[in-house]
């Protein structure tokens, strides 16, 4: 063992660093301060242990860069799903019903979900229409695609293709190229077949019957009409889980409203109550929890709704966004802080990945894993 050394009078160090420029020895040889008790180690996982992957998960948080930010993810998520009322003392100001210890007992966190559409058109549709199958998300914001793309795979299929593929030669196939996935245009003609009836009965109750359609109304009738257990909002009709939509109009559905008011005009949407429905289901919340995939109105609808009662207490965002050139999906959670969106209590985790991969392993970890032990009790 080398013993250790001290610089000697010309600034180099004793019996091992000969005549090294002191300058040299104290930029490098920096001595280190004692590390807090609680560091963890980092230590990704061994496989001679076997192939586990629950084990592997777990890895995940000790392991470094976005995979320690999953780790994370994973965690605050279960900390969502466990939190009951009777976790906190009783507040001052606590409104009777609250009072009563078997309703603090079953009072949960309400958890928000978003996506955007690409990722209703991937394999995760079926991930999300799990957790809404289940009740497992408490309210959904979606973009127009995100909610008409599960419609239609319910009349025709997509399909895995490559980014390579060149557009003009898709174009006269009658082929659409979402990313590496194909869609037959003639989905989107099935989808108009079907549609059309389900706009013309609503027009027809609006006229009749003063039906208000707003736009989560809206996505309610769809997922009635479906009525297919492959739909994420069959399951959300069946379950009574609310959907928000803030630009409904913008994607296929939007295309079929343009075209209704030809065929069948005076369809009213209104969007205003909405904007109260999906603010309430936060202000009137014991405690929220957001899991956004994605970004853009999505992201920031959820978020504002949030602002309406300070903050969400847990929050985990899945995109690729960055936040140099100040776009809201590329914003970190902090930010949200800043706004008041996300409480400065809160430990929110933003994981930088492509959320096709990430969130199946998220989900086994956490929603999956909670479902599977409950079960087995």
């Amino acid at each position: 063992m080398v013993p250790p050394t001290t610089p000697n009078a010309n600034g180099s160090a004793n019996g091992t660093l000969g005549d090294t420029p002191s300058s040299a020895v104290q930029a490098v040889l920096v001595q280190s301060e004692p590390m807090p008790a609680q560091s963890v180690k980092v230590q990704g996982y061994d496989f001679n242990n076997g192939v586990d992957y629950s084990a592997l998960l777990a890895s995940y948080s000790r392991t470094g860069y976005q995979a320690t930010s999953l780790g994370q993810a994973i965690d605050e998520i279960n900390r969502m799903i466990s939190w009951r009322l009777s976790d906190d003392p009783i507040a001052e100001d606590e409104q009777e019903q609250y009072l009563d210890p078997e309703v603090r007992s079953t009072t949960k966190c309400k958890i928000f979900l978003g996506y955007t559409s690409n990722l209703v058109s991937s394999g995760l549709r079926e991930v999300i229409r799990y957790l809404v199958e289940h009740s497992m998300v408490d309210c959904i914001v979606a973009s127009a695609g995100g909610v008409e793309e599960d419609i239609i795979k319910c009349l025709g299929p997509t399909y895995v293709g490559s980014f390579s593929l060149p557009g003009a030669e898709l174009r006269k196939k009658g082929l659409n190229r979402i990313g590496n996935l194909l869609v037959p245009n003639d989905n989107y003609c099935k989808f108009e077949d079907w549609v059309m009836p389900v706009l013309d009965q609503m027009l027809k109750e609006q006229k009749e019957e003063g039906t208000i359609w707003t736009p989560s109304a809206i996505i309610r009738r769809l997922g009635k009409a479906i009525d297919n257990p492959e739909s994420i909002y069959y399951w959300a009709y069946k379950n009574n889980i609310p959907v928000y939509c803030p630009a409904l109009t913008d994607g296929s559905l939007g295309d079929m409203i343009y075209f209704h008011s030809y065929k069948n005009p005076g369809l009213i949407i209104d969007i205003a109550a909405d904007i109260r429905a999906v603010n309430n289901e936060a202000v009137f919340a014991k405690k929220t929890g957001v899991i956004i995939l994605g970004g853009g109105v999505i992201k920031h609808h959820i978020c504002n709704a949030n602002l309406m009662r300070n903050g969400a207490d847990y929050a985990v965002y899945i995109n690729t966004g960055q936040e140099f050139d100040g776009s809201d999906a590329g914003a970190r959670p902090d930010e949200a802080v800043s706004w008041g969106k996300i409480r400065m209590t809160a430990q929110p985790v933003k994981v930088y990945a492509d959320a096709s991969i990430v969130f199946p392993l998220l989900v086994a970890e956490t929603f999956a894993k909670t479902r599977q032990t409950d079960k087995r009790g």
